[in-house]
């Protein structure tokens, strides 16, 4: 992980100069030791694949790059890609999340301090121009790795996937970081390619990203153990998957979630026991809180979330003790 640096925080200041240059290579961060991280784990990855194309032995590549995370830094020429100026403010954006502190994301956390509060449409722009900068970069990245892999001739025999252990608010709901139920946090990019997986095809079947694991030792042609809890996702990619009826979601003693049937619930125990409900499925970047509604078929909606998040608590271990609110 690269060190933080003090600079990149709680910035941009309205009416004060920015201290923070993504791009100068002297403050650290992605920039320690004179070469972006980035580069130096995409060269890894290019010199592994190298010593393999002379090895007809199954291999495993766990490439786990550290950005986009924070410190956001790019070269130039991909911030370039990006004015802040031009950079779409989420439809979603609010100045303080009204629950800020009971969901244990106060302005204080790491995250959440990148930038200042309340949030401006300013500071959203500036950060988001870094996050895709750094997006865009580590994709070249990846691009190097793919190529390589072509070259050897190997790569119709392998599997990839791309994918992340989480989002990034940066703005949405007036958020920053991850510690959070909403989807641009939990719910991240799924993809994979490789031998029998049709090109171009999607599926809305919900999974873990923990179904990873035996996904992988699938391919492998290897067992998995009985403690492993997740699935293959390889009956997916054959079109003979059995969807998931929910999706739990959880974050320390102060959040839970459930989603299922194109509705998400969310409970905060820290903030009078509140509920928040959102249509996900039509409602992808969550702005209408349903739990507002006058609506009577909500109400069943409510009671059946309520009941499944209950009943699935005991297959996670999750104590935590569930208290509905009047």
């Amino acid at each position: 992980m690269p060190r933080s640096v003090k600079k990149a925080y709680n910035r941009p200041l309205e009416g004060k100069p920015d201290p923070w240059d993504p791009a100068d290579k002297s403050i650290g961060g992605f920039w320690e030791g004179g070469k972006h991280w980035s580069e130096v784990q995409a060269d890894d990855a290019v010199g592994f694949l190298q010593e393999e194309d002379k090895s007809d032995r199954p291999f495993f590549i766990y490439l786990a790059f550290n950005a986009p995370h924070d410190p956001r830094q790019a070269p130039q020429e991909y911030l370039d890609k990006y004015p802040a100026s031009e950079i779409i403010v989420p439809r979603n954006f609010l100045p303080r999340y009204p629950y800020c502190d009971e969901i244990a994301n106060p302005h204080r956390l790491r995250d959440e301090n990148l930038a200042p509060m309340p949030r401006t449409r300013h500071s959203v722009q500036v950060h988001r121009r870094e996050y895709y900068a750094i997006i865009t970069h580590m994709d070249t990245q990846i691009g190097r790795v793919l190529d390589q892999l072509k070259s050897s001739g190997k790569e119709k025999d392998t599997y990839i996937v791309f994918t992340a252990d989480h989002g990034l608010a940066v703005g949405q709901h007036g958020l920053f970081g991850k510690q959070n139920m909403y989807d641009h946090s939990v719910r991240v990019p799924f993809m994979v390619t490789g031998p029998g997986v049709a090109a171009g095809a999607t599926n809305d079947a919900p999974i873990y990203l923990q179904d990873i694991i035996p996904t992988s030792l699938d391919w492998a042609g290897a067992d998995t153990p009985d403690h492993i809890q997740f699935k293959s996702i390889q009956p997916h990619l054959e079109g003979a998957g059995k969807k998931r009826e929910y999706v739990y979601g959880a974050y320390l003693g102060v959040q839970r979630s459930i989603t299922a049937d194109g509705y998400k619930l969310m409970y905060y125990p820290k903030a009078n026991n509140m509920l928040r409900l959102y249509k996900v499925s039509e409602d992808p970047h969550e702005t209408n809180d349903l739990m507002k509604s006058d609506d009577p078929a909500l109400k069943d909606v409510v009671a059946r979330l309520w009941n499944r998040l209950i009943a699935v608590q005991g297959e996670f271990g999750d104590t935590l003790k569930l208290q509905k609110p009047e």
